[in-house]
């Protein structure tokens, strides 16, 4: 085989010409191994749209044959789920699972597919606590309109000393649950 048709494969050893030793009038010869990491091609979108990032994501694992799904994915991208997609039919398929403690695929993929996947993106946080609090405020001003004067249960409640209206400790209470909810695993990542 000549070296112009050599090309590289995984595990190949190459060998390479070195600046010439003089040794006893003798050259040397270097060699390297060159491998090849496996790679996948995605096409990722964004509820049916897009494809929003078209990139090359490295296979990983003992075979080098899974995805990395959660960091590469659905932190990267804002995901919050992936989906498998087929673009012709604008269609999702089933749900791409990945195992829970190394953030890689369950299936695996060959070197050089390409893969369709159609994302979920995570919830915004301030939608939901902005609802709360419209909501809120908007049966405190119902409330006041329907009552002239306000009624005695509302001026006993009294907390140290400070006249805490019930409206505020209802929102604090219903905030504080849904950031509860929403920062469940937010120390767990961080890892505490």
């Amino acid at each position: 085989m000549e070296d112009d048709e050599k090309t590289p494969l995984v595990g190949e050893i190459e060998e390479v010409d070195a600046s010439p030793v003089e040794e006893e009038g003798t050259s040397e010869r270097e060699k390297r191994v060159r491998t090849k990491v496996p790679e996948a091609e995605i096409h990722l979108y964004r509820q049916g749209k897009g494809p929003v990032a078209v990139f090359k994501s490295a296979l990983g694992g003992w075979e080098q044959d899974q995805l990395e799904i959660r960091e590469d994915i659905l932190e990267k991208y804002g995901m919050k789920s992936v989906f498998a997609f087929n673009p012709t039919a604008g269609g999702r398929g089933v749900p791409v699972r990945f195992n829970p403690r190394n953030g890689r695929s369950i299936l695996t993929y060959r070197d050089g597919a390409v893969v369709y996947l159609d994302g979920e993106p995570k919830d915004s946080l301030v939608k939901p606590v902005t609802r709360i609090l419209v909501g809120v405020a908007l049966i405190t001003f119902m409330i006041t309109l329907v009552s002239r004067d306000t009624p005695n249960w509302l001026k006993k409640l009294n907390f140290s000393g400070v006249n805490f209206p019930p409206w505020i400790l209802a929102c604090v209470v219903i905030v504080f649950t849904r950031m509860r909810k929403r920062t469940r695993d937010f120390l767990k990542k961080r890892g505490w």
